[in-house]
């Protein structure tokens, strides 16, 4: 068998409710800084969960004209806004390399709802006559945003969309790292977009009691670990890593961010929402993931966390990693992003994929904010980075996210060295 081709990251674009920039996105994430507040988007006087992390200051038109703007579902101005980030970033000119090698996998947990909502909702305040827009079908489905940036800069190789739920995205990285190590294509550009602070999303997720109902102080509702943490805080936006087979790479003198060297994708196949309480599918995800990039659990220096701040969900993610891990937890730092930005969904994968990047850039763990009192059902060794972001070395560092379905996705990404 050929040998597998390596795999690097060579673009990263980011569209955050803490910053509208990777470069701000990661100052977010180094000072701590929450991205919550009261909702803008609609009129949620009478939901019980008032407040989300929602992108601020973001204009469309920056990317794209008045005409698509009014065509698309603004999950995919995200996408689109992303998209141009990474292939700006990483100094690709779509007219010196070959199209049909470079794809487009993009993700979306739910794809275009604002869309959903209002031509629903429109045919229902009507008088039942049928009065639905063309456009209604390709702004709504999840696949349109991987088919827009591929329209956009002709990108003819792989193109499709990665749905599993809070996993989605990361399958989108998964996925992208395969075909390119596989020679299937030479770049692909992965990661994923939601715009799902909308009222069917708010209610529905508030309606299964996965959502915070701190209103009083919604910049400090997503406390991943805490004692007296109550659900997720919704959140919103894109993230999109440009990955690059690597010789291909060299040859056009692209910057190297880090290398994918492994993966692991695993069900838990126990609940609808709730993941396994031993973490059964995380362990087993994390013994793929590593036995693939042929690395040992003693080289893993930091973990990006799935921790959503959910009673049920962060204890058995901790448990898994004492389990794994076992004595190298007390030399291993880990942290929840989402304490800060929110749950993005579909989204969440990308966006901490690009965290775990610039850790290792930057030499930085990036904190776990909010944690007033840690849950005493953590294990105390678990070095959660609660008292700010903190450098040390970081070689080896992996991305988890976990989706509703049971879906696990764990990607191992390692320091570049020639």
């Amino acid at each position: 068998m050929e040998r597998l081709r390596r795999v690097v990251i060579t673009g990263l674009g980011a569209l955050t409710p803490i910053g509208n920039s990777v470069p701000e996105y990661w100052e977010g994430l180094r000072s701590g800084r929450s991205g919550a507040g009261p909702i803008t988007r609609f009129d949620a006087s009478k939901f019980r969960t008032r407040f989300a992390c929602e992108v601020k200051g973001f204009d469309p038109l920056s990317v794209m004209d008045r005409r698509e703007v009014g065509r698309t579902d603004p999950f995919c101005h995200y996408a689109l806004a992303a998209a141009h980030e990474c292939i700006t970033d990483a100094q690709l000119d779509a007219e010196h390399i070959n199209r049909d090698r470079v794809g487009v996998i993009w993700s979306s947990g739910i794809g275009g709802l604002v869309t959903l909502e209002e031509q629903i909702g429109g045919y229902y305040r009507g008088d039942g006559t049928p009065r639905f827009s063309p456009l209604f079908i390709p702004k709504m489905i999840s696949d349109i945003a991987a088919g827009l940036i591929s329209i956009r800069y002709g990108f003819r190789g792989p193109n499709f969309c990665a749905v599993s739920a809070c996993a989605s995205s990361s399958h989108s990285i998964i996925e992208a790292f395969n075909y390119i190590r596989l020679g299937k294509a030479d770049a692909i550009v992965a990661g994923g977009s939601e715009a799902s602070i909308a009222p069917s999303a708010v209610g529905g997720f508030s309606a299964m009691k996965a959502l915070s109902e701190r209103n009083d102080s919604p910049q400090t509702a997503s406390r991943p670990f805490d004692r007296d943490r109550d659900g997720f805080v919704l959140g919103e936006g894109a993230g999109a890593l440009l990955l690059e087979e690597l010789e291909h790479a060299r040859a056009r003198g692209a910057r190297i961010y880090a290398e994918i060297v492994g993966a692991g994708a695993t069900a838990d196949a126990y609940h609808i929402t709730a993941g396994h309480p031993e973490g059964i599918g995380i362990k087993l995800a994390l013994s793929e993931c590593l036995r693939e990039a042929g690395l040992e659990p003693h080289q893993v220096d930091y973990i990006n966390l799935h921790a959503t701040s959910t009673p049920v969900g962060d204890p058995a993610e901790a448990r898994a990693i004492v389990d794994f891990f076992g004595d190298h937890v007390e030399r291993l730092s880990v942290s929840a992003t989402k304490s800060m930005t929110g749950h993005l969904l579909g989204a969440a994968g990308a966006i901490e994929a690009i965290a775990t990047v610039l850790a290792i850039v930057h030499q930085t763990v990036p904190p776990t904010i909010n944690i007033t009192e840690r849950d005493p059902e953590i294990d105390p060794r678990l070095d959660l980075t609660e008292r700010g972001a903190r450098p040390r070395p970081i070689e080896v560092a992996l991305s988890n996210t976990f989706g509703f379905g049971g879906h696990n996705a764990i990607i191992a990404f390692r320091r570049y060295a020639e």
